[in-house]
């Protein structure tokens, strides 16, 4: 395996690009979405006709009320200057709590209440007592599931992928993809070193992590990222950051992967040999890395394609689907890609396609290109994961010449 090519320096400032309406909304998003999280249930469990005993109105009433007041603030504390972690651990514990009420205080409130009208059960108020209690039953098991869902190890997703111009040396070829790990505010070094293990158990040629490792400084999450170390592969583990690197200390995350001996594809490439045939690994910053403002860090394409004969296959790493319109253009062969969870919470899931061209799983762009997007590995914040299931992906790559 060789290293060839190197970082490029920006070639000037790029005008961002006028705002589109989305985002504009999404700056008011903050104000508006803790009194919609707060407010629909609040109504649909205590205001929507079931006339209860008078305790029960007001003591829910100032529950939901604190709800309101004390998520944001925990998760400002938490997730701000502060970074004070017993807060975030609330912050998020309630924001996962409330969007999950919230869904099942709309889908049931409207389609229960419905169903039961349609049938003649009961008058007015019974109806509002069933949706209540319903509400709060389907919302009590997802959440507990969710919680298990969200901290064991995650079950191994195994695909073939076949790449068109992949030759029959490399055919078998074993890529283990980890992404998203979001080592933060609750301690998950044990879980972090079960991963590792199940990863190990794979007997991987290469190994990626693409990206949004922690959630906080290295030095911060130091304990819960340094069973990455453990990781083996036959050939090669590479890192490209994620969004979240440029949250805290990006170089800080960098300089610690490579310490952990994984190489960060800092907008270059390797090659990797077998059989007579060689694959191109190449990876580029986050999308956001510009923006951040640390110097050297940007998605620069070109300068991880620098040198590369363009008959030889490429797997590039990005954390984002969403770079996936420039890596078709190139001409890559397969993106694999993170940073959606597959939505985390549902439905959670038809947000994110707002932002991204694929949520999780296998995609095809443009004459060759295919996308694989991880739901990722860990969580972020809400440690819940309803309906989107963490994963670790062992793709087989497989050469159409292979001898059958």
């Amino acid at each position: 395996m060789t290293d060839t090519s190197s970082s490029r320096p920006a070639e000037g400032e790029v005008q961002a690009p006028p705002q589109s309406g989305l985002h504009r909304l999404m700056r008011y998003l903050p104000l508006i979405a803790p009194v919609l999280l707060w407010a629909v249930p609040c109504w649909v469990l205590l205001y929507g006709g079931q006339h209860w005993p008078l305790p029960v109105t007001p003591v829910g009433t100032t529950l939901f009320a604190l709800g309101l007041i004390g998520m944001p603030l925990a998760m400002m504390r938490g997730h701000g200057r502060r970074q004070q972690d017993s807060a975030a651990v609330i912050g998020d514990t309630l924001l996962g709590a409330s969007w999950v009420l919230f869904t099942w205080s709309v889908l049931i409130g409207v389609l229960l209440r419905l169903a039961l009208t349609v049938v003649g059960v009961g008058d007015g108020q019974d109806r509002a007592r069933i949706v209540t209690w319903a509400v709060l039953g389907v919302s009590a098991v997802l959440l507990a599931w969710g919680y298990a869902e969200a901290r064991r190890v995650p079950r191994v997703r195994r695909l073939d992928v076949q790449l068109p111009r992949l030759g029959t040396g490399l055919d078998g070829l074993r890529v283990v993809l980890i992404t998203d790990t979001h080592y933060g505010p609750l301690d998950r070094a044990r879980w972090s070193a079960r991963v590792c293990e199940r990863v190990n158990a794979l007997e991987a040629d290469l190994v990626c992590h693409t990206g949004d490792i922690a959630d906080g400084t290295a030095e911060r999450r130091h304990a819960q990222a340094a069973p990455l170390g453990t990781v083996r592969a036959t050939r090669a583990r590479v890192y490209v950051t994620g969004n979240h690197e440029y949250y805290t200390e990006a170089q800080g995350w960098v300089d610690l992967m490579d310490e952990l001996g994984w190489a960060p594809l800092r907008n270059r490439h390797l090659l990797l040999e077998r059989g007579g045939d060689t694959l191109v690994v190449a990876g580029v910053d986050d999308v956001t890395a510009e923006s951040s403002g640390l110097a050297g860090h940007r998605a620069h394409l070109a300068g991880a394609l620098n040198g590369v004969d363009p008959d030889l296959p490429v797997l590039l790493l990005a954390h984002q689907p969403k770079f996936v319109d420039r890596a078709a253009a190139a001409g890559i062969d397969l993106q694999l890609s993170g940073h959606t969870h597959g939505g985390q919470i549902w439905p959670f899931h038809h947000l994110v396609r707002l932002d991204q061209p694929a949520v999780a799983g296998l995609s095809h762009h443009g004459l060759r290109t295919l996308l694989y997007t991880s739901r990722g590995t860990g969580f972020w914040g809400p440690p819940f994961r309803v309906f989107a299931p963490s994963e670790i992906t062992l793709l087989v790559l497989r050469s159409p010449q292979r001898s059958s």
